[in-house]
């Protein structure tokens, strides 16, 4: 188990630029990318054991980050 969190730019260090650029012009993306960073220091606090979790929400904790990231991914590859 990994205890680093999965931050945008480091999964997707070719799309640094579109990144950024997306979070200053598009609502939508800024959002999106708010939210996975929010869910993903949950999950990291769920899996340093900083914060207690129960295994169904750790769970669902992790299928939103994969359901947001999968839909920066798709913002990602069209911009």
């Amino acid at each position: 188990m990994a205890h680093t969190p999965h931050e945008l730019a480091m999964d997707f260090p070719e799309y640094a630029d579109k990144i950024h650029d997306l979070k200053m012009k598009d609502a939508h993306f800024s959002r999106l990318a708010e939210e996975y960073h929010a869910i993903n220091r949950e999950v990291h606090r769920f899996e340093t054991g900083i914060e207690p979790a129960s295994q169904s929400r750790e769970e669902e904790a992790r299928k939103t980050r994969m359901r947001l990231k999968d839909e920066i991914a798709a913002m990602l590859a069209k911009a």
